[in-house]
């Protein structure tokens, strides 16, 4: 099926598309997340591959995935106009949200990634979140307990850098 607009009104079309803010995944995600009581998590937080939202006290990360542009095996629809570019683009968005991923977990960050469609269970979605706090909560504080009684010192030459550093303990 060829497609409706033109390339340059197409091109209009697609920027206008927002990375953040997205009522269907992220706006959503706050509507839930408020109801339910969940607090203590910040947006457009500084942080490798941009979270959606972030526990800097738990260092727990959440992505909201929308399906078509992290291509969901269970609901993706790939458009038939350019379909081998589209099938190229899924995967390497997934690519990159794997390699996101084990980033952040190297860095010793918990990491939760959500598909769009599974916002359509806010229950099932907040117990998700809260289980995942309270574990990353559980494993801050056996962390904590002082090993030695060694203390660390840190050389300061960015206060910025410090600030987020600490705003993430």
């Amino acid at each position: 099926m060829p497609d409706v607009f033109s390339k340059q009104e197409r091109s209009y079309v697609m920027s206008t598309i927002r990375s953040s803010g997205n009522r269907s995944t992220e706006l959503r995600l706050v509507v839930v997340m408020k109801r339910e009581g969940i607090t203590g998590w910040r947006r457009r937080y500084r942080l490798t591959g941009k979270p959606d939202f972030v526990f800097c006290k738990e260092r727990l990360a959440i992505f909201v995935d929308g399906c078509f542009w992290h291509g969901c095996p269970r609901c993706r629809n790939i458009p038939a106009t350019n379909e081998a570019y589209w099938v190229e683009k899924n995967e390497r968005n997934r690519v990159r949200d794997r390699l996101i991923t084990r980033s952040l977990r190297d860095k010793g960050w918990t990491v939760l990634r959500i598909w769009e469609h599974s916002l359509r269970f806010p229950r099932r979605v907040s117990n998700m979140i809260q289980r995942a706090l309270a574990a990353s909560r559980e494993s801050r504080r056996m962390e904590s307990r002082p090993a030695g009684g060694k203390l660390l010192s840190v050389a300061v030459t960015n206060p910025q850098k410090l600030q987020n550093y600490m705003a993430c303990r």
